[in-house]
């Protein structure tokens, strides 16, 4: 590999996370490529990646193009939809040399999530994440990391984001510990601008994150509510704390429990105010759900340790409807 002032990235998905993570990285002196396609890809290509942050744009210019243009990079972020890789995996491969490392960025369970860990579930496949082992076989086992935003960004327009809110970014190695990789791609991170932490329990961040977005999410769908709406209702938060529990239920067969209880993480988000929660984003601009990853897995997991998930499992069916 390079020296760190020369390290290398390749961003998969040039959205709003893409691009809040390409414009950090290109701040801290990082060599960066971004996978795009269509207007993105013109846009990149004649005017850069422009990317608002506190009131101020900033312009860059990455490379842009596919897999095969881009090659082999240190790093390679996946921040595209998580229902997209199971299709997209094959073609990242030129992306990917001997020692690369893939940064996984997306929503919901990923496809590591079960390597190497222990219990009744270790080394399974999740068939709601990754149905034909696509990313399974492409991306290095050993060469993973896992990652959790905290952050909101918004498209404004072809390779032209805003930053919204940007809380921090969670790294960590899969099986734990802090290694070199680990640090140096935080330490990029902050370079740039990115709050960004080291975890030595990532899967517990992961599942952390997805406790609330398994419910309000595709709820926020269905109802076509911000959550300030949707939470007002009695009977709406009631739903979510069930589903909660029944996710919880999992969590403690699988060693990840969480500190706070169903009201207590609903109340977190009721203070965020009233926002559009990224499904219902998705679901107003034509765009696939993000279900599986998100509340799918959740349902397989629980079917696979013979937990009941009768509020999941309705929320999904439902969902899947839309």
């Amino acid at each position: 590999m390079n020296t760190p002032a020369t390290r290398s990235a390749a961003i998969v998905g040039a959205g709003a996370i893409g691009a809040w993570i390409a414009d950090a990285l290109d701040r801290a002196g990082w060599q960066i490529s971004m996978l795009a396609r269509g207007e993105t890809l013109s846009a990149l290509r004649t005017q850069g990646l422009c990317v608002e942050r506190a009131g101020q744009a900033r312009r860059c210019r990455p490379r842009a193009g596919s897999a095969a243009e881009l090659g082999t990079h240190d790093y390679v972020f996946l921040a595209v939809k998580a229902q997209i890789l199971p299709s997209l995996a094959p073609q990242l491969s030129a992306l990917i040399g001997p020692s690369t490392v893939v940064i996984s960025a997306t929503n919901g369970i990923p496809w590591w999530f079960f390597h190497d860990f222990g219990g009744s579930l270790e080394n399974q496949p999740l068939l709601s994440v990754d149905p034909q082992l696509t990313q399974d076989r492409t991306f290095p086992r050993k060469r993973v990391l896992g990652s959790v935003v905290h952050a909101s960004a918004k498209i404004v327009g072809p390779a032209h984001i805003q930053v919204v809110a940007s809380d921090r970014l969670i790294l960590g190695e899969p099986g734990g510990g802090v290694t070199e990789r680990v640090q140096e791609v935080a330490a990029g991170l902050r370079a740039g601008g990115i709050n960004s932490e080291v975890s030595s329990r990532i899967r517990l961040e992961v599942w952390a994150k997805l406790w609330g977005n398994m419910n309000m999410n595709p709820i926020s769908a269905l109802t076509r509510c911000g959550t300030g709406k949707m939470l007002a209702s009695a009977q709406v938060r009631e739903l979510c704390s069930r589903m909660m529990l029944e996710m919880q239920a999992c969590g403690r067969q699988l060693g990840l429990d969480l500190n706070m209880t169903p009201a207590d993480r609903i109340a977190v988000t009721q203070r965020l105010g009233d926002f559009k929660t990224s499904m219902l984003a998705d679901l107003e601009a034509g765009r696939p759900l993000e279900l599986a990853p998100q509340l799918g897995a959740v349902v397989e997991i629980a079917d696979r340790l013979g937990v009941p998930a009768d509020f999941c499992r309705s929320i999904l069916g439902l969902a899947q409807l839309l």
